[in-house]
């Protein structure tokens, strides 16, 4: 699976710049984030609020309390939260473009 920076280079070498988000327009979407792990659990999930005040959840938990560690948890469910606000800022970016050849 190719990361998001290897796909973003494939991207501009191919001089696709029709209007489209980048990994930079999701990540300023996001105006805070918090995190909470169930007690006596391992699953944390990623609160991530975005600009407008909506709320994105990703989740992840470690299969055995021994292999948990609370870095990668944390990493993990933040990633599974952001992977979520492409569709919702595709979504709004294709609505204005829409709204845009109406005009």
């Amino acid at each position: 699976m190719k990361s998001e920076t290897e796909i973003e280079n494939e991207i501009q070498s191919k001089g696709l710049n029709a209007p489209r988000l980048t990994p930079p327009d999701i990540d300023a979407a996001i105006v805070s984030e918090q995190y909470h792990v169930f007690p006596g659990t391992t699953l944390t999930v990623c609160c991530l609020t975005l600009r407008n005040g909506f709320n994105v959840t990703g989740e992840s938990a470690a299969a055995s309390q021994e292999n948990f560690d609370p870095e990668i948890v944390r990493s993990i469910a933040r990633d599974n939260a952001r992977d979520k606000i492409w569709m919702l800022e595709g979504y709004l970016l294709r609505t204005r473009l829409s709204e845009g050849e109406r005009a």
